[in-house]
């Protein structure tokens, strides 16, 4: 499994979505509490909670049963349970009985999947009128540290001690990825029928404070360092991890700035 052992790690990790994105979202797809969503690749379930009051009802898929169970339980904290639904499933074994939805939405998981197939099968859960959103950080955005209060982030030297470890070519689970992951999306949605997309932004560029323990998370929520792939040099890694983030900031804070999100969204065929 591509992101096996991460689910403990995410929420803590990544960093969120730019603060807009469900002011954008609902006034685009104009949201009022009705209608189905189905969030692909819902990981713990990030999306899925945040739009939950926007909808009737929510489903959350994702072949990870440990992001499947840290979504169910963070779902029921917010007091959500009565209308989101967890389902473990791989995006190609879809539709897995779950009826028509109003909105389908793929939250940096699409390219991860046999695209192709995918967008097909969304085309067909999609109710008429439905839409597909495809959600993402803003692609080269530059996001400058400069005049924030602690060091940035050493993202370069800690890419090389994933590598020393690791190997030189990025990892993807169990998997490798010489090539990077595909880009295209348009185009595999055009293939499918969809038409579109109207492009959105919800603008990032705030600061954000990080401790040592969130990089560190950051660092084990990424599929190509998941804790699982270094075996029993893990504490060997961590160790070494946290002393360069202590030499770079010895107070264990840093600075970073928020990504803005895109969003394209897709209408139906139907």
């Amino acid at each position: 499994m591509l992101f096996a052992g991460t689910a403990a790690y995410y929420r803590r990790g990544r960093l969120p979505y730019a603060p807009g994105l469900v002011d954008v979202l609902t006034e685009v797809l104009n949201l009022d509490g009705r209608g189905r969503l189905v969030d692909v690749g819902c990981g713990p379930g990030t999306l899925t909670l945040m739009l939950a009051h926007l909808f009737s009802e929510v489903v959350g898929v994702d072949p990870d049963g440990g992001m499947i169970a840290e979504a169910a339980r963070e779902g029921a904290e917010r007091g959500v349970a009565d209308k989101a639904r967890w389902v473990r499933a791989r995006a190609e074994e879809l539709p897995a009985g779950l009826g028509a939805f109003t909105v389908a939405i793929f939250g940096q998981s699409f390219h991860w999947m046999d695209r192709d197939a995918v967008a097909a099968t969304i085309r067909d859960l999609l109710r008429p009128g439905g839409v597909l959103v495809h959600i993402s950080d803003l692609k080269g955005e530059v996001r400058s540290t400069e005049g924030l209060p602690y060091p940035a982030i050493p993202h370069a030297a800690i890419a090389e001690l994933v590598r020393r470890r690791l190997g030189p070519v990025r990892r993807a689970g169990r998997g490798m990825l010489p090539e990077g992951t595909p880009g295209g999306e348009a185009a595999v949605f055009a293939r499918a029928g969809f038409s579109g997309p109207r492009r959105h932004v919800a603008p990032g560029g705030q600061a954000l404070e990080r401790t040592c323990a969130d990089v560190v998370a950051g660092v084990f929520s990424m599929s190509y360092s998941a804790p699982h792939l270094f075996g029993a040099d893990l504490d060997a890694f961590e160790t070494d991890l946290r002393g360069l983030l202590l030499e770079t900031s010895p107070s264990g804070r840093f600075s970073e700035r928020q990504p803005g999100t895109e969003i394209f969204v897709w209408s139906s065929p139907r």
